[in-house]
């Protein structure tokens, strides 16, 4: 009878645990990472009544007969379920989204204890603490590589108030751009440039500065509005500075005249020729208006115009009129003359384009690759025509055209009457036809020029592909220097790709390069034929500020990787900068500090940059539940939880980290309220229980009255 009141009473004292630690529940519903516990019930040991017995002959075998003794509670489980994360207003909370703990210590990383509350702040010294001051472990940046090594012991992680960053030269600039391949660009500008003032008279162009530059490809070049010349080889012009005249003796009476004209002299084309038969006259004049008829009536093929004066003299004229006609005079007379003798006058001159970039002059056959080429032999004929005291004068102006200009000598002058024709060649095997675009533009100097007037003719613009990109780079005092870096194209090859020329320059008084001119340093960018990276030139520059700071500073200059798509590429696309960045910084100080979900600390600087200064680290144990609780949300090592196990969050199984964010209880109040409401019921019943057994006890002693 007894054993029933004391199974009673171990009942009430199991519950009695179950209530409390479920009321230890319900109180942490609102702390910050708490995770409630169970009571794990067990029966006490039995009282045997009797033993088991086996089966024996006809008989069955028979159970033990047990009575218990009660019941106690033999652990507690805690369960370290997820919190709902909420959101919070400050900067510096932080949730766990799965498995792991932060790390504190009370005595500066002597002892260690571990939370999931993520109430964290910054005390007076810059110490990370939590609400019980213990200040939370990590690892902070180190000052000569500026990285947050993960690897290195943790210690405690504290931000100096106050804190500044000091300047930081810049060592590295990224560019990616594409340089439009295609025939119709929008972003161009003059092709060769001069400086205002300068006469024009070398090959080399000069550019707004005075400084000697490359003149241009102009195969590779466009027209005003953008469109290329696509110049082939052998393509060109015609052109002449005077009409090509011939004039013959008095014509005899009475005489016919055959004569041959060669059509294109200077292509040396075997039968191609014009007969010409005039009729004999009765007069001097009746016989030459003959000849002029017979030869103005095949003008169309020759382009010969013939004309007499008073005093019966043919003058033979050619002024390159046609393309389609012969540019020179050249003609061979078959019979008697009647006053023309076989005769040759060459005034114009074929121009034609050269892609192998060795321009020539050899003979009447002028190759040109460049502006440059073309200037100077176009200027050397004009020089010819009169003498080489003329004077006359071809430059490139600032704009990319050609101007002719006829001042006034004093010697050999001449009224300079300029003709350009297209220049074509349908009767070999090699056709070469007519380049209308770079044919317009040069047409545009056809004009005429009085002697001595000062009079100019302009042709249309002359412009290369370009593209800039600018950027600011810090020198070693944190002053900045516009970096600008411009690009213009200047070669093609079929079969390789395109070339483009490369200028990188800062303003004075700051330098890059270490011969004149100091602030600017040209190169060459090169692309394969697929639009990729091929390689350029310079790789980087010695940048020096001469404001007091760090001189020689290497700057790399990184483009892209050889054979690649992932920096400067040139496809037949619009020219544009799709990125540009550099890793210079003036100083600053920090102006606020955010928490990333690796647990980094980032602090943000008044210079505009943000970077790591500490990493919250993590540990995580075999077993979570072997941990014991000290208060204050903090949990100890014990010698069944294993070894905390550190390492940064988000990696080997550790949860990430939330910021401006904080774990709540994983007290459910439905689950607890319901418990509370079985732990109530298992109390009254343990109760009635003493009571029932109370009452056999009357009636027991109730039997000796």
């Amino acid at each position: 009878m007894l054993k029933s009141l004391f199974s009673g009473v171990s009942g009430l004292q199991s519950h009695q645990v179950a209530m409390d630690v479920e009321s230890n529940n319900i109180a942490n519903v609102n702390t910050v990472g708490f995770k409630y516990s169970r009571a794990n019930f067990s029966d006490l040991l039995a009282q045997t009544k009797a033993i088991a017995t086996a089966p024996e002959g006809a008989l069955g075998g028979k159970n033990p007969v047990q009575v218990g003794l009660g019941a106690t509670v033999a652990s507690m489980t805690r369960i370290f379920s997820q919190g709902s994360v909420q959101n919070s207003d400050k900067n510096t909370d932080v949730a766990i989204q799965g498995d792991g703990f932060y790390i504190v210590s009370p005595d500066g990383g002597n002892t260690y204890k571990y939370t999931r509350a993520g109430d964290f702040k910054f005390d007076a010294g810059g110490n990370f603490v939590d609400n019980n001051g213990f200040v939370t472990q990590g690892w902070l940046r180190d000052g000569v590589t500026g990285k947050v090594d993960s690897t290195a012991p943790i210690t405690d992680i504290n931000i100096p108030p106050g804190l500044t960053t000091p300047a930081s030269a810049t060592n590295e600039v990224v560019l990616k751009s594409n340089l439009n391949s295609g025939p119709l660009v929008e972003s161009f500008s003059p092709a060769y440039e001069i400086k205002s003032g300068t006469t024009n008279t070398q090959p080399a162009a000069i550019d707004a500065n005075g400084n000697a530059i490359a003149a241009g490809n102009v195969g590779v070049m466009f027209n005003e509005v953008g469109e290329a010349f696509s110049l082939q080889q052998d393509q060109g012009v015609w052109a002449s500075f005077k009409s090509s005249t011939l004039t013959a003796g008095t014509v005899g009476a009475n005489q016919a005249l055959d004569i041959t004209f060669n059509v294109d002299p200077e292509m040396g084309l075997a039968g191609n020729v014009v007969n010409i038969t005039a009729s004999a006259g009765a007069t001097l004049a009746e016989t030459a208006n003959n000849y002029v008829s017979a030869i103005n009536a095949q003008n169309a093929i020759t382009g010969v115009t013939a004309s007499v004066d008073a005093a019966n003299e043919i003058t033979l004229i050619n002024d390159n009129g046609s393309a389609s006609a012969s540019h020179n005079i050249d003609f061979v007379v078959n019979s008697l003359s009647g006053g023309l003798e076989t005769g040759a006058n060459t005034t114009a001159h074929r121009y034609q384009y050269n892609t192998s970039s060795a321009a020539s002059l050899a003979g009447g056959d002028k190759t040109f690759t460049s502006m440059a080429d073309l200037r100077k032999w176009m200027e050397d004929e004009a020089n010819n025509q009169g003498g080489a005291t003329n004077g006359i004068t071809i430059a490139v102006n600032d704009a990319g055209k050609f101007v002719i200009q006829n001042p006034n000598s004093g010697v050999d002058d001449f009224d300079v009457n300029f003709k350009v024709t297209a220049y074509t060649n349908k009767t070999t095997g090699a056709v070469i036809t007519e380049n209308t675009r770079f044919t317009r533009n040069m047409e545009a100097l056809n004009s005429v020029l009085p002697q001595a007037s000062g009079g100019q003719a302009f042709s249309q613009s002359f412009n290369a592909a370009t593209h800039s990109s600018s950027i600011d780079v810090f020198d070693s005092l944190g002053s900045k220097h516009t970096l600008r870096m411009e690009f213009r194209k200047t070669a093609l090859d079929l079969s390789t790709g395109s070339t483009w020329d490369m200028k990188v320059s800062v303003p004075a008084p700051a330098t890059i390069d270490t011969t004149a001119p100091l602030d600017e340093k040209t190169g060459s960018i090169r692309f394969n034929n697929d639009g990729s990276l091929a390689t350029y030139n310079p790789p980087n520059i010695s940048f020096s500020g001469n404001n007091g700071s760090a001189g020689n500073q290497q700057v790399n200059l990184s483009f892209g990787t050889a054979n690649s798509f992932d920096g400067m590429t040139s496809f037949d696309s619009t020219s544009s900068t799709s990125g540009i960045s550099q890793d210079g910084f003036t100083g600053g100080d920090l102006v606020g500090i955010r928490i990333d979900q690796s647990g980094t600390l980032v602090g943000s600087f008044s210079n505009g940059r943000s970077f790591g200064l500490a990493q919250i680290a993590m540990a995580k144990f075999t077993n979570n539940e072997g941990l014991s609780v000290e208060g204050g949300n903090i949990f100890i090592q014990t010698a069944n939880s294993g070894d905390p196990i550190i390492g940064t969050a988000a990696t080997a199984g550790r949860g990430f980290i939330q910021a401006a964010a904080l774990e709540a209880s994983n007290v459910d109040l439905s689950r607890a309220l319901t418990q509370l409401i079985i732990i109530q019921r298992g109390f009254q019943a343990n109760g009635k229980t003493i009571t029932t057994s109370d009452q056999l006890l009357q009636t027991l002693i109730g039997l000796k009255n």
